[in-house]
């Protein structure tokens, strides 16, 4: 028997079939090692920064079931994902399966051929590949475990940072304080309509002079009604080339700007239609294509928009250190104009196989025509209303892209000195606007511009900015919370120069040349480190930030009439009396008073303040009034009611379950925690299982229901079908 392991289980379902019976094709499901939470067991400073990695919580079954059927194999090809990571997880399977002489295979698509090929052409692990992983999983840790840990006691425990993240964030917090101090100004603009001696109306435009004027009344006197004649007449011809074809930053900005998809949905969908066999590798910063796909691409469109269309292009890319053993994200067929299991896979794909295509046909040409005309009766050549006209001459590419042509305007023949009669003409108030927002395309893309982070790192930086609640999404923008505000200042006011543009690029660089070769671990480990932990150090007796300054002065304490200062909680700033703890006065952001909505109840713990209800990041509670000298807490009685489920717990068979709010959503556990630790992600629904007797739970319109049991073939029904066959 010869092994096949992957890390994923789609993409051992699509090897499988390609393979014959000698193959047996398993799954590791995603890596089977990871680096300790606690900073002093994850790495080993004193010994060269050696990581320590321990097999991930839950893993054991999966590692116990390889170990069996490595022993049993002849041959053993480690078939992960064609990166840095997947060099990584190959290994870390070696490690821990104990396997002496594996065979290394890596394809940048899912295909039989290609497929066949990698296992006759295997090769040893990339050591320098692996290395370079290890290092920038090392780098973000030492950040992120010395910088938060800084964070939490200066600032508000739970707070972090990370070697990309904080870069990122400061890059939105930069754009935002754009806005606070932009002073808009008002303008005007003129448009109306003309109407040329045929009947037909056009909508014009006022340039020149008309901008220039505080008060638009004398030039709306000239134009109604009144006659224009045309004076000069341009005609510009415009090319535009097709863009390259995707690379990872490229399809997240496409998808997020057509399909309002996030970067962390569109990875996950692209990762589907890999493992599928349906696209090539998606996380790639290559735009070449190889000669077999050029082929490819040159059939499909002779054959479906005509021979004249196709123009060979060699996309490359001057960027340095492009990773150019991948290529660029294309279709693994061209002929297939549509692939996917769902809606959301057939809608990436087809952005895929459009923009493919169109990378290799000729120009799309259009003619823009620009008309200026004069007023008949006053002879100024300042005043001026523009007409404008647009025309695609030649479609190109835009053939097989018609979601990127502009919209038209197709003037008829209009000759020199022929004249218009003005039958509306109207001022437009506006006023300056500040600089948009990112959106998270325009967020990927200005990361991608300074260097900063890899094609693989962007979905995932975007999410943790958004579950730390550093930013929230708003209409596709990204607006900074006033968490992000705080923890992007203290972080640029005391460490400016590690999260700078350049230092986070350069750090990337050498990231890169690790994996060539060109550099060593703990060089660059060594390098960055010291210096960075002597600068850490040296900020340990700065001033606590308790408060982020005093409060407007027209906001007292709503209690004492003391003033204020504003202070941060775990869902934002408010204002808080000067005197706390001694005075518990306070006020929103906006300047309402928060009062203390008693419950009639003593506090149970120090049997002397008054229960009131709050809100917290999670919803309602009830606080004892003594904090922080007291910190009990407990579920407000409404919410309490309202998260019953009425189904007796499972485990100890004594509390119910209830609807609890966490760190990643609802989630259901036993109301006796913690001493009952009883949970399941999906609501359950009082049905026990009919093979292993635990709870059900709601699962998808498919399949209703699931058992709550992972270890149950009912928590997985394609497994209980084969089972029954």
């Amino acid at each position: 028997m010869k092994l096949v392991i992957v890390e994923s289980p789609s993409k051992a379902k699509t090897i499988e079939k390609y393979l014959g019976d000698n193959y047996t094709v398993l799954s590791s499901i995603g890596h089977i090692c990871e680096l300790p939470k606690s900073e002093s067991k994850a790495i080993n400073i004193e010994n060269d920064f050696k990581p320590c990695y321990e097999v991930i919580k839950g893993k054991e079954k999966i590692i116990f079931q390889l170990k069996e059927s490595v022993k049993k194999a002849e041959i053993v090809y480690l078939a992960t994902d064609p990166d840095r990571e997947g060099e990584a997880i190959a290994w870390h399977l070696k490690e821990i399966l104990n396997i002496k002489t594996p065979k290394r295979i890596v394809f940048n698509e899912i295909t039989k051929e290609k497929v066949e090929d990698a296992i006759k052409n295997p090769r040893e692990i990339d050591d320098n590949l692996k290395i370079a992983q290890e290092a920038r999983r090392v780098l973000d840790r030492l950040f992120g475990y010395t910088l938060s840990a800084l964070i939490w006691k200066k600032v508000r425990y739970g707070l972090s940072a990370g070697r990309v993240q904080s870069p990122a964030l400061r890059i939105l917090m930069e754009r935002e304080r754009e806005r606070e101090k932009f002073k808009s100004t008002p303008f005007w603009i003129i448009q109306g309509k003309i109407r040329n001696k045929d009947g037909k109306i056009f909508e014009v435009s006022g340039v020149g002079e008309f901008l220039k004027y505080g008060d638009a009344k004398t030039v709306l006197d000239i134009g109604v009604p009144s006659w224009w004649i045309v004076g000069e007449i341009k005609k510009t011809k415009r090319s535009r080339k097709a863009k390259q074809p995707f690379i990872t930053s490229t399809l997240q900005q496409q998808s997020n700007s057509r399909l309002s998809y996030s970067p962390a949905n569109t990875m996950r969908i692209a990762q589907k239609l890999y493992e599928e066999g349906f696209i090539t590798y998606m996380r790639t910063d290559s735009t070449r294509m190889s000669d077999l796909a050029h082929e490819s691409i040159k059939l499909v469109i002779e054959n479906s928009f005509g021979k004249d269309l196709y123009e060979k292009k060699e996309h490359t890319d001057k960027k340095k250190n492009i990773q150019d053993a991948h290529e660029a994200i294309r279709p693994t067929d061209m002929t297939k104009i549509t692939a996917g299991r769902n809606e959301e896979e057939k809608k990436i794909y087809q952005l895929i196989w459009k923009r493919t295509i169109a990378s290799q046909m000729v120009d799309a040409e259009s003619l823009t025509t620009n008309i200026k005309l004069n007023p008949k009766v006053i002879k100024n050549e300042n005043i001026i209303l523009v007409l404008k006209g647009s025309q695609i001459t030649k479609m190109g590419w835009l053939e097989v892209d018609q979601d990127s042509c502009d919209s038209e305007n197709i003037l008829p023949e209009i000759q020199k000195f022929d004249e218009f009669e003005c039958i509306e003409l109207n001022q437009i108030d506006k006023h300056t606007e500040p600089p948009n927002r990112y959106s998270e395309a325009g967020l990927v893309k200005e990361l991608e511009k300074r260097g900063i982070g890899r094609p693989s790192t962007y979905a995932a930086t975007i999410k943790t900015l958004t579950d730390r609640m550093y930013v929230e999404k708003k209409d596709r923008t990204l607006i900074p919370t006033d968490t992000g505000n705080v923890v992007s200042s203290f972080v640029e006011k005391y460490f400016k120069e590690y999260i700078a543009d350049i230092f986070t690029a350069n750090m990337e660089d050498d990231l890169d040349k690790i994996a060539i070769g060109e550099k060593k671990y703990k060089d660059i480990l060594t390098k960055f480190y010291y210096p960075f932990f002597d600068s850490v150090d040296k900020k340990k007796d700065i001033e606590k930030l308790t408060t982020l300054g005093k409060a407007p002065s027209n906001f007292r304490c709503p209690i004492c009439n003391s003033g204020m200062n504003i202070k941060l909680s775990k869902i934002g700033t408010f204002m808080s009396c000067g005197r706390f703890p001694d005075c518990n006065g306070a006020r929103t952001k906006e300047g309402e008073e928060i009062k203390e909505e008693k419950i009639g109840k003593i506090c149970p713990q120090c049997k002397k303040g008054d229960l009131i209800k709050k809100m917290g990041r999670f919803g309602v509670f009830c606080a004892c009034n003594n904090y922080p000298k007291c910190k009990y807490i407990e579920q407000d009685k409404e919410t309490k009611e309202s998260a019953k489920t009425g189904i007796e717990c499972p485990v100890c068979k004594k509390a119910e379950i209830i609807e609890r709010k966490g760190k990643f959503g609802a989630f259901y556990g036993c109301n006796a925690y913690p001493g009952c630790k009883f949970t399941m992600r999906a609501k359950p629904t009082s049905k026990k299982c009919s093979i292993c007797n635990s709870l059900m739970m709601e699962g998808t319109k498919t399949i209703p229901e699931r058992c709550c049991d992972k270890t149950c073939p009912m928590h997985r029904p394609d497994k209980l079908t084969k089972m029954k066959r």
